[in-house]
């Protein structure tokens, strides 16, 4: 058996590649959103709040919050949609027998502030120049 995607495997790296597409956009901004939440809870000493006494958004002392906490916010739903990219990133990996670094450097893009960002066009690239070689090498394109 040969090491490496099979010309099988096209349809779901296809569908794993759409999410991570989309993955790799929401967790970069989300992450970026997170970044200016820990800007202002550690060097303000704020959080940003939603719907609270000054109505829409404000930038309240955490222990006065009377409405929505965004800070909270952010966190929880970027750890969330970051669980989403490692899995998208995991399966890419596993799919297209990457070595162990790049599974690592790729996990990266949603710590790294903008990294996600410059991943969501590097990995496709890299991505569709594989299928593009693995339908060259069996003869057929499979569809998409």
């Amino acid at each position: 058996m040969a090491f490496g995607p099979q010309p099988s495997d096209i349809p779901l790296i296809r569908r794993v590649l759409a999410v991570y597409k989309v993955s790799s956009v929401l967790t970069g901004t989300f992450l970026l959103g997170l970044v200016v939440m820990m800007v202002t809870r550690y060097g303000f000493g704020v959080d940003i709040e939603f719907g609270g006494e000054a109505g829409g958004l404000a930038l309240t002392d955490p222990d006065a919050i009377t409405g929505v906490n965004v800070s909270i916010l952010l966190l929880a739903v970027h750890g969330w949609l970051y669980v989403l990219y490692l899995a998208c990133d995991f399966l890419l990996w596993r799919l297209l027998r990457w070595p162990f670094w790049k599974f690592v450097w790729i996990a990266m893009g949603g710590i790294v502030p903008l990294l996600s960002f410059f991943f969501e066009r590097q990995v496709p690239r890299e991505v569709e120049a594989i299928i593009a070689d693995l339908e060259s090498r069996s003869g057929t394109e499979v569809a998409a």
